[in-house]
């Protein structure tokens, strides 16, 4: 079953985010793009790569109006000790939620039950709080930061153009496409 325009449930998350604790809740996606990036726990091998590269990234996704949220199922304190252990994960100012209950990890549909971690999974989420793209991948396989902004800024485009589509590989800047109703129809 798809999560194309699932809306996110009502939740409360406590933040790791520039050395302090904030609650996130539904309420600060409203009107705003977020991406929810998932990974399996904090103190492993791919995730720092990810995590640096998402903040290496972190100015551009915030020009396009995106909030990123690190989501893993460790608590905050766990998040407090990686962010003060490691280099990578130092550099982080984006908020890194703590989902110890499973709560975001099932409503999101990538909690592995039977490790209490949650799969590498990536989302999109709509300025209505409705998910638009989603990838999931394999643990031991690693994200794309540069690709998924890219995906955001498509998805942000067909929302503001909702008659043009943005083919493989699109760019901001670059044409897009203009379905025909009668080829739709033939569709």
């Amino acid at each position: 079953m798809s999560l194309i325009n699932k809306e996110v449930s009502e939740f409360t998350a406590v933040a790791y985010q520039n050395e302090d604790f904030h609650p996130v809740t539904k309420a600060d996606l409203v009107g705003k793009w977020s991406v929810f990036f998932f990974y399996p726990a904090d103190f492993t091998f791919v995730c720092p790569t990810e995590l640096e590269d998402l903040q290496n990234n972190y100015e551009k996704f915030k020009a396009e109006g995106c909030e990123i949220y690190s989501v893993s199922c460790d608590s905050q304190f766990v998040h407090k000790a990686w962010h003060d252990h490691s280099e990578k994960i130092s550099k982080l100012t984006y908020p890194m939620l703590a989902d110890p209950t499973h709560a975001i990890a099932r409503d999101f549909e990538v909690l592995i039950e039977d490790a209490g971690q949650a799969e590498r999974g990536t989302f999109i989420v709509n300025p209505e709080c409705k998910i638009v793209a989603y990838e999931v991948n394999s643990g031991n396989v690693g994200r794309n930061a540069d690709e998924l902004l890219r995906k955001l800024q498509a998805c942000k485009f067909v929302a503001e153009h909702g008659d043009q589509v943005c083919p493989a590989k699109w760019q901001p800047g670059a044409e897009t496409l203009k379905p025909s109703l009668d080829l739709v129809g033939a569709l």
